[in-house]
């Protein structure tokens, strides 16, 4: 059994989710109206909601009780 390859993120899960939400906006920006703009633009609200989740994860106000 092959052993599992390990990725040390240098950059945090929400910059990399914004960062891809902009790369497919850009790319659905510079195709004409049809079903594949609409994929990249939806994948683009996913990454963006993802993003949006993980700040609201990582605010301080959810924090365990003591």
């Amino acid at each position: 059994m092959s052993e599992r390859r390990r990725v040390k993120q240098t950059r945090s899960l929400d910059e990399r989710m914004a960062e891809q939400a902009a790369k497919l906006k850009e790319q659905a920006s510079q195709l004409p109206a049809g079903k594949e703009r609409d994929d990249l633009l939806r994948r683009a609200r996913i990454a963006e909601t993802g993003s949006h989740i993980s700040d609201w994860l990582n605010s301080p106000g959810l924090q365990a009780p003591e």
